[in-house]
């Protein structure tokens, strides 16, 4: 066994190795103050795609490159998630640009195109193919996936930011700025009032370890269009972004390659975390944990990660409840394991979360897609999952009370008041029930458990569907 990283940065960076860029000259390219699209500049030294050539109304957009699982389904069961073989990774493609009404879309690929299929199908574009250019026009912002001969690794995603219309001033002291190139930094610490600019045509890399940026205090915003990245970080102690504060948001950047969990929010109250864009393949790469933390709002991103996408749980004792969470309106690749849940660790209360509309593109994982995993004591209430469309499945819904190798308490926990509805899914292609409810005993059950128009392989979710021991109480199926 090897381990291998596809994508190296550079040896040489670009630009300051320190938090600041002051000159005027970095902010965003003049632009046609009518036109629809901007188009950053690459990042100066970055390795860019051969694989795609990209053009948003005539102009011409940078294709990154970002590692990727591509190890097949029984390679993914027994991997140990830290060490690859090879040809269990790949590299795929991505562009970005900022978008403020239609734009015609020219995608040219390498060879001649048999099949084509753009992501998500919710989306309602039916792309053009002419020769071996494909065609189509975006009228509002999201995150698209472009799939040529049904190639998942080599593919392209697309990201049609809303329009970043007021980027800061670099020289105001109290904003840390990243214009063009790359650049090399070590635990940036953001303290209250900061603003963090990352520009459109800036990559920053982290070195080892820990967190590339720690946000710890009040009034934090961390935002811009260009990318943060973790390849130059161990693992698996190096999250991209370590949140924890009241206030705080997080912005339009592209997250890749991070050595542990992503993004984790820990401890923080009132948090914002809108059209995030998460690549990573290493082991334990969460996307966005919600730890211990209160009144949170995700939306508008795109997640593709080894582990779990999008997460809450409640760690560590003393630390508070994760309540009022909402997560909305993603695009969700799920590579290995659950794409939105809740636990495994809970020790204090989760409640009075909800993930709605979201689109789940891709299912390769070991395991269930929408779950509650509860291996400690506290209770978990008030969770519903609505308006989930799902394009490939696996395993579809678990909720579950056992011990684990995560169990930090000795005691069992209690599962709450939860609602699956307007769910469509095709059928799961791991296991014949597409739903399992596992209640730990008599005294530690899953309560009241509600079913409304959730459609399975184009069927509507029946009883005999529903897999349950005798710990699983009040379960109501509404076709």
């Amino acid at each position: 066994m090897k381990t291998k990283f596809l994508h190296h940065p550079l040896l040489a960076f670009v630009g300051l190795t320190g938090a600041f860029l002051l000159a005027a000259s970095l902010t965003a390219p003049a632009q046609n103050p009518s036109a629809p699209v901007r188009v950053y500049p690459p990042a100066p030294g970055e390795p860019l795609s051969t694989q795609f050539v990209v053009k948003a109304e005539d102009q011409t957009v940078p294709v990154y490159l970002a590692t990727v699982i591509a190890m097949n389904a029984q390679r993914r069961e027994r991997t140990d998630l830290q060490h690859f073989e090879d040809g269990d990774l790949g590299q795929t493609s991505f562009a970005s640009f900022d978008l403020r009404g239609d734009a015609h879309v020219t995608v040219t690929c390498p060879g001649p195109i048999n099949s084509i299929k753009l992501l998500p199908t919710s989306c309602g574009i039916v792309p053009q193919v002419t020769g071996n250019n494909v065609t189509f026009t975006l009228s509002k912002p999201g995150q698209f996936v472009l799939e040529v001969n049904g190639n998942t690794v080599q593919c392209l995603q697309i990201f049609a930011n809303p329009w970043d219309a007021d980027a800061p001033n670099p020289n105001d002291p109290n904003v840390i700025y990243y214009g063009p190139g790359l650049h090399k930094v070590h635990n940036v610490k953001v303290g209250s009032g900061k603003t963090v600019y990352i520009a459109g045509d800036a990559v920053v890399y982290g070195t080892p370890s820990g967190p590339i940026f720690i946000l710890h205090g009040d009034n934090i915003t961390l935002r811009g269009r260009g990318i943060i990245d973790g390849s130059i970080c161990p693992h698996p102690v190096s999250p991209l972004i370590a949140s924890t504060g009241n206030n705080i948001s997080l912005e339009g950047v592209v997250l890749r390659d991070s050595g542990a969990w992503t993004m984790p929010l820990t401890a923080c109250n009132h948090v914002t975390v809108k059209n995030i864009k998460i690549f990573g393949y290493r082991g334990n790469s969460d996307g966005i944990d919600v730890n211990d933390t209160q009144n949170v709002d995700i939306s508008d991103c795109y997640i593709r990660t080894n582990d779990d996408l999008i997460v809450v749980k409640t760690q560590i004792l003393g630390r508070g409840e994760s309540r009022h969470i909402t997560a909305e309106h993603c695009v969700l690749w799920n590579e290995l394991a659950h794409a939105l849940s809740i636990g495994a660790e809970i020790r204090q209360p989760v409640s009075d979360v909800v993930f709605s509309d979201c689109d789940i593109i891709h299912d390769m994982g070991r395991e269930w897609l929408l779950r509650v995993y509860h291996t400690d004591s506290a209770t978990v209430s008030n969770v519903t999952f609505r308006d989930i469309r799902i394009e490939e499945c696996r395993r579809l819904i678990s909720l579950w009370i056992g011990g684990a190798i995560w169990s930090k308490d000795k005691e069992r926990g209690h599962i709450d008041n939860i609602t699956f509805q307007n769910i469509n899914s095709p059928a799961p292609s791991r296991q014949s029930s597409p739903v399992e409810l596992v209640g730990f005993d008599a005294d530690h059950a899953i309560h009241d458990v509600k079913f409304d128009h959730v459609v399975v392989g184009g069927q509507p979710l029946k009883a005999s569907d529903v897999k349950q021991n005798p710990f699983a109480y009040g379960i109501t199926l509404t076709p």
